[in-house]
């Protein structure tokens, strides 16, 4: 059978935390914000490789005082982080050395992602080749002009929150950054199912992710993600 593999980005500076350390190093529930991720998918009975992007110099570090005392074994590679989040993922899929498999890319910024979002979307991913994390929207969306007035309303019915994991193929998702490499047009692309959607043409399958599975971006996130982070050891 087909080895599943996470990738893990790390890599991050995290200047809208304003904060002097990253966020993924960042203590969280007693432990660094990046442990979380990684435990998870240690945990998964789905998971056979992790592969960690860091920055190059962060990356003995990590080793030391994470990844070896948490007895991370799945772990098989360490990758640089690179200038975009494009790069580090690039960089990640050149560390795994199998030509098939699945991979799921996941942002260490989203702590409370659980073996059963890990789970969901490997079984996704084997139906449809692609599939992301993700949440139908609750609040009315607006789309708004340059001058901060209403342009129109979308049907919310039709508006998901796109979360990580999210889980390809990997000849799909490696065919999808060599067509990247080849154009200077970067623009409008935010996550991998974008790539995806642009440079092939497999749909992307929204799997059930979770309310909780929130992304820390501002100081303010923080305190929620303790809260859901306790909730998950407890649950």
């Amino acid at each position: 059978m087909s080895k599943v593999y996470a990738i893990v980005l790390a890599g991050g500076t995290g200047r809208r935390m304003r904060s002097a350390v990253p966020k993924q190093y960042l203590m969280l529930a007693g432990a660094p914000v990046i442990a979380w991720s990684l435990m998870a998918f240690q945990k998964s009975p789905e998971v056979d490789g992790i592969v960690l992007v860091t920055a190059e110099a962060d990356a003995k570090w990590v080793k030391n005082t994470i990844t070896d005392p948490m007895h991370i074994t799945k772990l098989v590679a360490f990758a640089p982080a690179g200038a975009e989040r494009a790069d580090s993922v690039q960089n990640g899929l050149n560390a795994i050395a199998d030509e098939d498999g699945i991979v799921l890319i996941h942002d260490v910024a989203r702590p409370a992602v659980t073996e059963e979002i890990i789970a969901r979307c490997c079984a996704d991913v084997r139906s449809y080749g692609a599939c992301a994390a993700a949440m139908p929207v609750k609040d009315t969306i607006k789309v708004a002009d340059d001058d901060g007035f209403v342009l129109s309303t979308p049907d919310r019915r039709t508006l998901w929150m796109m979360q990580t994991p999210q889980a390809f193929r990997l000849p799909l998702i490696r065919e999808a950054y060599r067509k990247l490499g080849t154009t200077s047009d970067r623009s409008g692309i935010t996550d991998d199912a974008m790539l995806i959607e642009r440079f092939t043409d497999v749909k992307v399958r929204l799997t059930k992710g979770s309310y909780a599975n929130i992304k820390i971006t501002t100081p303010e996130d923080l305190p929620q993600a303790e809260i859901l982070v306790d909730r998950k050891i407890l649950s």
